[in-house]
């Protein structure tokens, strides 16, 4: 085995962190946390550079455990419990040693407690959290579910169990949304990672019944009403993360098709800061929420992080000598210090009618879930204009072309104009993945891209694809955004009826920056993709 050094002295001398970088972060980080998941957790270093580290300076191999035979006879070795505890997987077995991939070689303890309750030889491997997360769950859980099937004569017991591995794997991959597909012979199971869906596992037909009844128990759904669609939540805790489920029912021809959103509560209240607003658009926003009163328009389709973007902006302005009160369907994150109403239209809460009542309660700031019709518009408009702050979503393209569809339903021009302060539409795009980023020569299209819009690039990056990613080359997503800021020229060029066109063609000689240019300058800056900027802007 290496000698046993200790991993600060290794980074530093790789040249990776400085010794106040280190001293700092030691300072910072939890009690119970090691030094290389609070340098990355941090961003100092990034999960591949700390593998490359391990690998030539210590000469641990690295393993890519995607496409790895693992010897499933080994996992009566090695408990599920203790895998999981401690980041390891066991791979293989060759006469008295012991191949296993840790996500941290240098965890002597680990490796020593294993010895000794083996009997063998360990021999350490490099592999990341994620891979070892889902090598865990994959091999222990079939195992789990294989034992059960022989074991087990009623069937409440594996789904409860399959649920939870299925929630599990959900929050640790961050998934957006869990499927539970029945189709004709098996039952799909898909997660939405990154805005894209794709096949995790199938379980078998006979498990359907028991598993979809199990989801409705724990979101207090009709367990015998299997023909009209349902709606339910859960609050829960997967792994010691408190996320929110919102759950959805619908009755398909091979069974109810069962989709679980996954709010995770903690990385909804990110800072304003931290939404990826470049710092023109970032001074502007500022500026138009800490207005006492106006009405402000979040633009974008639906999963462009439209609610994150107001939750943030509801969290900024979360103070003691402020009331504020949303109206939402349904409200997604509870926050402390908001007053937040559910719409119930059963009970004739509608928007319209909620947003009456709450103007009543004396608010300083309103925030509506969604403008769907022109009565809705009409009161949240006229709040705006009686010294309320109002915050809400619409469904448009761009930002210009939100002002027309304010006057398309039926409100007066010269009212959307005097209480519009601003609006900021918003699009998601597909980080590349930090571990595999590498630079090109851009082609001859993607200079055009850029010349078009008047900016010069020189070097584009992409994502090569790497275990870390699942070989898609991106990892998260940012958000790209335009912001457009009302001044009395708009005003007046849209009291004379002058064309969008030519209120783009305004704003833009006064130095908005569109959509698909905020996405250039993080290509530019090789955050993304030009093909994930023009999938999301093109309408541009």
């Amino acid at each position: 085995m290496a000698e046993r050094k200790r991993l600060g002295d290794i980074l530093k001398e790789a040249g990776l962190v400085s010794e106040d970088q280190i001293k700092e972060t030691l300072n910072v980080k939890k009690s119970d946390q090691k030094l290389g998941d609070a340098l990355l957790e941090r961003g100092l270093i990034t999960e591949q550079q700390l593998i490359e580290v391990l690998e030539f300076q210590l000469g641990f191999p690295h393993v890519s455990l995607y496409r790895y035979p693992v010897d499933t006879s080994l996992l009566s070795i090695v408990s599920k419990d203790f895998a999981s505890r401690n980041m390891v997987m066991p791979l293989k077995k060759e006469n008295n040693e012991l191949t296993l991939a840790m996500n941290d070689p240098m965890d002597y303890y680990t490796i020593d407690d294993l010895q000794i309750a083996t009997g063998f030889q360990i021999l350490p491997v490099i592999a990341t959290k994620d891979e070892i997360i889902q090598a865990i769950n994959k091999y222990y859980n079939l195992k789990e579910t294989e034992q059960e099937m022989p074991d087990d004569d009623g069937e409440q017991a594996p789904a409860i169990k399959l649920m939870n591995q299925i929630l599990q794997t959900g929050v640790q991959m961050k998934a957006s949304d869990i499927h539970i597909d029945p189709q004709e012979s098996k039952v799909l199971i898909r997660y939405r990672v990154d805005g894209l869906l794709r096949t995790e596992r199938t379980v078998t037909k006979n498990m359907q019944s028991s598993l979809i009844a199990r989801v409705k128990i724990m979101a207090n759904l009709n367990i015998t009403e299997t023909r009209l669609p349902q709606d339910g939540r859960i609050k829960a805790n997967v792994n010691s993360v408190p996320v929110d489920l919102r759950i959805s029912s619908l009755p398909t021809v091979y069974g109810e098709k069962i989709v679980i959103r996954i709010l995770d509560l903690g990385s909804v209240l990110n800072r304003l800061s931290e939404l990826g607003f470049n710092k023109v658009n970032y001074q502007r926003y500022m500026k138009m929420i800490e207005q006492p009163s106006g009405m402000i328009l979040i633009t974008g389709p639906t999963g462009s992080g439209k609610s994150s973007t107001l939750y943030a902006s509801l969290n900024h302005l979360n103070t003691d000598d402020q009331n504020i009160i949303t109206i939402e369907d349904p409200v997604e994150y509870q926050i402390e210090g908001i007053n937040q109403v559910q719409v119930n239209t059963q009970t004739g809460l509608t928007f319209t009618n909620g947003l009456r009542s709450v103007l009543r309660q004396d608010p300083d700031i309103v925030m509506v879930g969604e403008i769907r019709d022109s009565e809705t518009a009409e009161i949240a408009v006229r709040a705006s204009l009686t010294g309320h702050l109002v915050f809400s979503t619409l469904h448009t393209n761009g930002a210009v072309a939100t002002i027309p569809r304010l006057i398309d339903m039926d409100i007066e021009p010269y009212l959307v104009v005097s209480s519009l302060s601003g609006i900021v539409a918003q699009r998601l795009v597909r980080r590349i993945c930090r571990d595999c980023k590498e630079k090109k020569e851009p082609t001859e299209m993607e200079r055009e891209v850029f010349e078009k819009r008047g900016l010069s690039i020189s070097d584009v990056y992409y994502g090569k694809g790497c275990s870390n990613c699942q070989y898609t080359g991106y990892r998260g997503r940012l958000a790209i955004q335009e912001v457009l800021v009302m001044d009395d020229e708009i005003r007046k060029m849209m009291m004379n009826n002058q064309s969008i066109a030519q209120i783009r063609q305004y704003v833009w000689r006064n130095g908005m920056i569109f959509l698909i240019d905020d996405g250039l300058l993080k290509v530019k800056k090789g955050l993304t993709s030009i093909e994930e900027v023009m999938r999301v802007a093109l309408d541009d």
